[in-house]
């Protein structure tokens, strides 16, 4: 068995329990989608969002696409971490002499729980895609850190601790579209700042549904026999995209060294919300909360480029699955 280390009880966790006679690693929660469309003025579509619990209840930075179809990201409020509230109004963020930092868009958080505070990586505008770094205490003010990498860079995400004294980012080298850019590396940092002795993870192409690219979602989950990686993986069929989620668990000093990559997708669009939408067959995770003494997982994904949506499964369960299916 394995057990999360760095990780505390949750109240009031999100959860249902496995339906009876279901054997895959995750299972959808029945009530899905959890954020539908037009859930605030001017915001046509909420997805590819992470919540994180605060206070007594959840709160998370959350991309919404406008009425004029671009993607800002907004911060949303929850008692249960089901159902939300969006704030009507996009984050504003600052710079650290607190003077306004304008983007031409914003989109696919995470946050990252770090000592006291909170980190937010997302993709942003840099003459082109790449990866921003903000900080926040409180989900008011954000404060904005220069680009840590050239454009072009998406699916940045931070570990929760630093490890060896150096803080660790994935993400994936891209261009502006689709192309055979597709793996996932793994750079370092003193200071959140400069970054740099970059090395590769997790390469594409392993299996059919991870054929085109692959890239790194929610906040790793510490284990205390490596780190357990939700991804996504994207194929390119006859029809267009289908993204999927698969994982991987890297060692837990040294994570640029793969310990278990599954060769299995975990889940795959099947589902009518994941199916059909602005982007069908899409499915893409970018929070994961766990209940350290249960072992429990809720998984929030966007769903077709429309919707919020959100599954479950435990540590042993996922883990389980991984290295029984692993390469």
């Amino acid at each position: 068995m394995s057990k999360v280390v760095n990780g505390k009880e949750i109240k009031n966790f999100p959860w249902e329990e496995c339906p009876q006679g279901f054997d895959g690693p995750i299972w959808r929660y029945s009530k899905n989608p959890i954020i539908d469309r037009h859930p605030v003025e001017n915001v046509s579509r909420v997805f590819n969002s992470a919540p994180v619990p605060f206070g007594d209840g959840y709160i998370g930075v959350f991309r919404g696409d406008n009425v004029d179809d671009i993607p800002h990201l907004y911060v949303g409020h929850s008692k249960d971490g089901i159902h939300f509230e969006i704030e009507k109004e996009p984050i504003k963020f600052v710079n650290e002499k607190g003077e306004n930092v304008e983007t031409g868009y914003q989109y696919d958080p995470r946050v990252i729980p770090f000592e006291d505070y909170f980190l937010i990586v997302w993709c942003d505008e840099l003459c082109g895609p790449t990866i921003s770094i903000a900080k926040t205490y409180d989900f008011k003010k954000f404060v904005k850190f220069d680009n840590p990498f050239l454009p072009y860079n998406r699916n940045g995400v931070i570990f929760p601790r630093k490890v060896n004294d150096k803080f660790l980012m994935l993400s994936r080298p891209s261009d502006s579209g689709h192309t055979a850019f597709g793996d996932i590396f793994l750079s370092e940092s003193k200071d959140l700042t400069y970054w740099g002795r970059h090395r590769v993870v997790a390469t594409k192409g392993y299996e059919w549904w991870c054929a085109l690219k692959i890239g790194a979602g929610p906040v790793p989950i510490e284990l205390d026999d490596g780190w357990l990686v939700f991804i996504h993986g994207v194929n390119r069929t006859c029809n267009g995209y289908v993204y999927s989620i698969g994982a991987l668990i890297l060692e837990k000093d040294d994570p640029s060294k793969l310990k278990y990559r599954c060769k299995n997708f975990l889940m795959t669009p099947e589902e009518s919300y994941e199916t059909t939408g602005f982007v069908p067959n899409v499915i893409f995770p970018c929070s994961a909360l766990v209940d350290a003494p249960t072992g429990r997982i809720a998984l929030y994904y966007g769903a077709s480029d429309t919707y919020t949506a959100l599954a479950f499964t435990t540590v042993d369960r996922v883990v389980e699955y991984i290295k029984k299916h692993s390469r």
